[in-house]
């Protein structure tokens, strides 16, 4: 799959049934040796007014469950979240 196919869709958790962005929104932490992808690091922003306020969300690629037309689904145990 290439990265263009991954841009816009939607990150879904599972556990919580939350969105949490969409791709095209995302970084990628990409192994510098391998080129395989180990994480999306996904922007937690909430907007008051004009101002952003929050940092980022690292799931890392062993959470990835499945991506299909329109969402990537994950899953992320309770103690990697904090």
């Amino acid at each position: 799959m290439r990265l263009s196919e991954l841009s816009g869709k939607e990150i879904v958790d599972a556990k919580k049934a939350e969105r949490l962005g969409v791709l095209g929104q995302t970084d990628l932490e990409i192994n510098d040796k391998t080129g395989q992808i180990q994480a999306l690091l996904i922007p937690s922003l909430k907007w008051f007014g004009l101002r952003k306020q929050g940092g980022e969300v690292r799931v890392p690629w062993k959470h990835v469950k499945k991506i299909g037309t329109d969402m990537i689904i994950i899953d992320i145990e309770e103690e990697e979240e904090n």
